[in-house]
């Protein structure tokens, strides 16, 4: 009796063994088949997220061409373009409406239908630019000849002007006194009166500017001004002073000089030789001088020479 208990315990705990392993297997089974499920689930949602990548490239590359193509319309209509601004303005702000919609969470077709409708508004932009063109062409063509009329007239104008030009210089210039046959360098006086020409700053009494004003008939004879600027190699000039009382106007500009003289011109030739006298108390420059000559507003006459 009391084995026949013991046997029948035995039997139960088979059982209940059995089912269990049975109830784990059923378990692995459907955590295998669950997990199989997920793998599928995984890949699908990857190739949604695969796909909706393309359609999102796909609809930049539309968006990105057809605003390239109206950049490239305005561009080539140039002032044209400026009339259909209103409309431009509202290309150029869906365009970034849909770079903004593309940028966060989106629906394909919602993305889609706004592109569509931005075509359709780039399209009819083309249109009405190609009319404001046709009718600025036939303008263009009709007043043609105007303009060419008004060019010809113009170049004429422009040549005439250009010979006028010409004539005032000419006129101008030769009613400016000639200069030439300058002479221009240190002096020494030997024994207080012989002039000797020197180019020693220790030597040098006093600076010397020879040269003839030449014979011309345009000029108007009468009592001329010359006022003759010395310059040293530190561009300073030599002059008594440096107040007003020695400068002269010369194209809007006060200048100093160095020598005033005035000459009674009658359309001659005249030989001039003018002095600058050194003050002992001034400092000269070893090096290259230069002699300017000017008669009232003209300037007239260059040279230079050199003191060591």
């Amino acid at each position: 009796m009391e084995n026949n208990k013991v046997n029948q315990n035995k039997l139960q705990s088979k059982n209940i063994n059995l089912w269990l392993y049975i109830a784990l297997v059923i378990l692995a089974l459907g955590i295998i088949g669950l997990s199989i499920k997920l793998i599928s689930v995984k890949d699908n949602m990857h190739e949604l997220l695969v796909d909706k990548e393309m359609q999102k490239v796909e609809i930049e590359k539309e968006l990105d061409s057809l605003m390239s193509e109206h950049n490239k319309i305005k561009e080539a209509y140039g002032v044209l373009s400026d009339s259909l601004s209103s409309k431009d303005s509202i290309i150029q702000a869906n365009a970034v409406q849909i770079k903004k919609l593309l940028n966060t969470r989106w629906e394909y077709y919602k993305v889609k239908k706004k592109l569509a409708r931005l075509q359709t508004i780039s399209q009819g932009y083309i249109r009405q630019m190609d009319s404001i063109y046709d009718v600025n062409h036939a303008l263009t063509k009709e007043n043609f000849k105007i303009k060419e009329e008004i060019k010809v007239e113009k170049q004429k104008n422009i040549e005439l002007s250009k010979i006028k030009e010409s004539l005032d210089n000419q006129v101008k210039k030769a009613a400016v006194l000639p200069v030439y046959g300058y002479q221009v360098g240190g002096i020494h006086l030997a024994g207080g009166k012989r002039e000797k020409p020197t180019d020693k700053i220790r030597r040098l009494d006093k600076i010397k500017v020879c040269f003839t004003i030449g014979e011309n008939t345009v000029v108007k004879p009468g009592k001329k001004t010359l006022y003759i600027r010395i310059a040293r190699p530190n561009k300073k000039i030599l002059t008594k002073g440096r107040t007003d009382k020695y400068s002269f106007i010369y194209k809007n500009e006060r200048l100093q000089y160095s020598i005033l003289k005035k000459v009674d011109y009658q359309n001659e030739a005249i030989d001039l030789c003018l002095y600058w006298n050194r003050r002992k108390s001034l400092e000269m420059q070893p090096g290259l001088y230069n002699v300017d000559i000017y008669e009232d507003e003209n300037y007239i006459g260059h040279a230079t020479f050199s003191l060591r």
